[in-house]
């Protein structure tokens, strides 16, 4: 991949806007969007490109002691981890929650790592079960834990803004590594155990 260009970001920006007949040279309200938009997507939405996501739970696992984790372990869940990506398909946000579950079998992770994952894998042209799959890809391939799963809730731009009775829906997905889909449904579902 080549390095980003900020200045033709920005350009490319302003000549879409001139492409579906909006001026920005003329419309006071879209002077400078082109660069507003380019430093968005630079520094913001698309930053997670940048990180390396193994290293971020690299660098915070820890190995338990003997005894200390196991396939008995006490499962940490995390709930409504606050999540926002952008849909390569239509270049506008979704956002909602991520719950994230892992049961330690013989490494552990602080859950900031778990969060800071989440977050550098939502921010990037992503598809909202690819942000899900990657998440617990990680935490299986570093961890090597009993289970782990990762519940996404999102509401997107895409689907909300092009059809106006959308307004409330939301996209669920679930991924899952080492422990069946319908453990983890009932784990996450509202009126499951760990509620």
């Amino acid at each position: 991949m080549t390095a980003p260009d900020r200045p033709a970001a920005a350009r490319a920006i302003e000549a879409f806007l001139r492409a579906i007949g909006r001026d920005p040279d003329s419309e006071p309200e879209l002077r400078g969007t082109g660069g507003r938009v380019a430093d968005a997507f630079l520094d913001e939405l698309s930053a997670g490109y940048a990180i390396d996501t193994r290293a971020i739970i690299e660098g915070a696992a820890i190995d338990a002691g003997a005894g200390e984790a196991n396939s008995g372990s006490p499962l940490v869940v995390l709930r409504e981890l606050p999540v926002v990506t952008t849909c390569p398909h239509h270049l506008m946000p979704a956002s909602g929650t991520a719950d994230v579950a892992v049961q330690a079998h013989s490494r552990l992770v602080g859950i900031g790592a778990i969060a800071d994952l989440v977050d550098a894998h939502a921010r990037r042209l992503t598809l909202q079960e690819q942000i899900g799959e990657a998440v617990v890809a990680d935490l299986d391939a570093v961890l090597s834990p009993a289970w782990v799963a990762c519940r996404l809730r999102l509401t997107h731009g895409c689907f909300v803004a092009r059809r106006g009775r959308s307004v409330a829906t939301r996209i669920e997905t679930l991924a899952v590594r080492n422990v069946a889909a319908t453990v983890a449904a009932t784990l996450f579902s509202a009126d499951g155990p760990a509620r």
